[in-house]
């Protein structure tokens, strides 16, 4: 009984990753990527998302709780998985322990973004170009964030990766080998969005 119930919470969490959490992720960027066209284009897209109809129950139901269900399952992963990288270097070992410590690392920078955004907001704030302006001013914030959305974008291409097997979707060598490549570029393209944004919010 207890192996089916982890059998079934990992696969959740594998899930969850990525739909809708990876989803959430991807736009997340590209509406932030309107800052590209200038601080009014990035007000008009956040506005916009903003004021969604139900925006609250929207971001409890399809972000908060899954990212909840996500991040603590994740910890317990990351704490209780044993590495065995020093005895075998190979390259999916390496990226299975980076999944771990690049988790860990997006739990803390989601935490300390949505602190500073939305509960921010809540008090009266207005999540704006000025905010993100403001907040990324600071070399040490600038740079917080770089590595805190970097980490955040290979969380999600590499456990792209891993959805892909746990899920029977890419089960022979061959497309293990393809869909790497594929979870490679995600990462390069969305790293690309992220920095673009990041340089253009100063």
């Amino acid at each position: 009984m207890a192996g089916n119930r982890e059998f079934v919470s990992r696969r959740l969490h594998s899930l969850l990753g990525v739909i809708p959490i990876g989803l959430f992720l991807v736009q997340h960027l590209v509406v932030n990527h309107f800052v590209t066209g200038g601080p009014e284009s990035f007000n008009k897209a956040a506005g916009f998302m903003g004021n969604l109809p139900f925006r609250i129950v929207l971001e409890t139901v399809v972000i908060y709780l899954p990212i909840l269900f996500h991040a603590i399952y994740g910890l317990y992963i990351a704490f209780t998985a044993n590495s065995n990288v020093n005895r075998f270097g190979t390259y999916r070992n390496w990226m299975y322990i980076l999944q771990r410590i690049s988790g860990v690392i997006t739990l803390i920078f989601i935490a300390w973004h949505v602190w500073q955004t939305r509960i921010a907001a809540a008090f009266g704030a207005e999540v704006s170009y000025d905010m993100m302006h403001d907040i990324l001013s600071s070399p040490f914030m600038f740079v917080f964030y770089l590595v805190g959305v970097l980490s955040t974008i290979f969380h999600f291409a590499n456990g792209l990766w891993s959805f892909l097997v746990s899920w029977g979707i890419t089960v022979s060598p061959r497309s293990q080998v393809i869909s790497t490549y594929v979870t490679i570029g995600v990462f390069v393209v969305l790293a690309i969005v992220a920095v673009q944004t990041l340089v253009a919010f100063v």
